[in-house]
């Protein structure tokens, strides 16, 4: 044993020697084995980087407004909760962001407004509530502070007349309630909240209409409250009473600080509910026929009012390539859209790839994959606009305004991608 560890040892000093004396003779063989390492890490991670670039469609440009003022900013966050948080914006109670924090930040120029709480009084009877809120109606702010109005009350919204009394200098909303009724129409039990002051007011405001042998008790000159019943009875007569919804309706403003077809809902909506009488004309013990003769809305629908974005703020090198595909000036925002949402205006984008933006074309376009700045499906079909459709942003242009023909337009593709989220 001992005489294999001298062997061994005696080969170890003999090696030793021999590369102290090449780099003894080579002192420069070190530092090139080095810079030898590095370049071949730096081909690797080059090579990388090539499968897959990062390029302008991973940022994108906010603009943003809050206390007074306007800052344009960059961002890869992917949502307007994602920029706020990472901007590190606080948000009070009551402060309100449009767009709402889940909407998606997929085109440059992206403007997002905060709006500060202010303060508000709502006076509710003989109950006061002191709050802060910046949403736009007097049931958006009810609704934020939770307190809960039915569609029948009624809401004044108006300044602080006087901040000793009202204990603050602010908005002051005065909500009016609606009585509760019970209508008992031809035997349905309907609930009712109505502002009428009598039982005849409270028939008159519902638009019930009385037959000639149509009975109502208590008498029309009664003074309705909470607990009062009323009947309406038809004698002699088969009828049928249902419930009906009633749609709830839209409406939309227009708002120039926010980005084009972005929206913000400033007021929640709801249906209504009507209850639809039929009087049912019968023949031999069998309903032959039947028409109206009630309809009576228990339930008043609440508008939804929904904000839509009118801020066009294009890149200068995309309207530049949308204008040498010739499209009209008219049309840039419609198309903003569309593109930024299909591609991310990354022309070598097929379906699919997220995040970065290939610096050249696929050898093969599948047919069950879009392609392109419109992703067109499959991305061939581009071809009758150009030899270059593969890679040229104008060309590819110019096939999707032939594409959006077929909706009427760029106007009509719009409004056709805002309802389906494609086109």
């Amino acid at each position: 044993m001992k005489q294999l560890y001298h062997n061994f040892h005696l080969k170890y000093r003999r090696y030793d020697r021999l590369w102290h004396k090449k780099f003894r003779y080579h002192p420069y063989l070190l530092p090139a084995v080095g810079f030898i390492a590095i370049l071949g890490l730096s081909l690797l991670l080059f090579g990388l980087l090539r499968a897959h670039p990062v390029s302008a469609t991973d940022a994108h440009t906010i603009i943003l407004w809050h206390d007074k003022e306007t800052e344009t900013l960059p961002t890869r966050t992917h949502t307007v909760g994602e920029f706020l948080e990472k901007y590190g914006l606080h948000l009070d109670p009551g402060d309100v962001v449009e767009p709402a924090t889940d909407t998606k930040i997929v085109e440059d120029n992206f403007h997002i407004n905060v709006y500060r709480a202010q303060p508000v009084l709502i006076v509710d009877g003989g109950h006061k509530t002191f709050t802060f809120s910046a949403a736009t109606t007097p049931r958006s702010i009810a609704k934020q502070v939770g307190i809960e109005v039915y569609p029948e009350d009624d809401l004044d919204s108006r300044p602080s007349d006087d901040f000793v009394s009202d204990g603050g200098i602010g908005q002051k909303i005065v909500i009016d309630r609606a009585t509760p009724a019970s209508l008992n129409l031809y035997g349905a039990a309907l609930t009712v909240r109505t502002h009428a002051r009598t039982v005849g007011d409270l028939l008159k405001e519902k638009h019930v209409k009385l037959a000639a042998d149509d009975t109502v008790q208590p008498a029309a000159t009664t003074p309705l409250a909470p607990e009062t019943q009323v009947f309406v009875v038809r004698n002699g007569s088969q009828v049928v009473t249902q419930t009906v919804a009633i749609p709830m309706p839209t409406e939309t403003v227009q708002d120039a600080s926010l980005s084009f077809g972005t929206t913000a809902v400033r007021q929640q909506g709801s249906p209504g509910v009507k209850s639809v009488t039929y009087q049912v004309d019968m023949q031999n013990g069998k309903e032959v026929g039947r028409h109206v003769i009630q309809e009576v809305v228990t339930q008043q629908p609440v508008a939804q009012i929904i904000a839509r974005g009118q801020a066009v703020s294009i890149p200068g090198d995309r309207e530049a390539t949308m204008a040498q595909a010739g499209i009209a000036g008219s049309d840039y925002g419609y198309v903003n859209y569309i593109v930024s949402r299909e591609s991310g205006w990354c022309p070598t984008k097929m379906q699919g790839q997220v995040g970065y933006c290939p610096g050249y074309a696929p050898a093969s376009f599948p047919a069950g994959l879009g392609y392109g700045l419109c992703q067109s499906t499959p991305g061939t079909k581009m071809s009758s606009a150009g030899a270059d459709w593969t890679t040229n942003p104008v060309t590819q242009l110019r096939w999707c305004s032939g594409y959006a023909a077929k909706y009427g337009g760029w106007g009509g593709a719009y409004n056709f991608w805002v309802a389906h989220g494609w086109w």
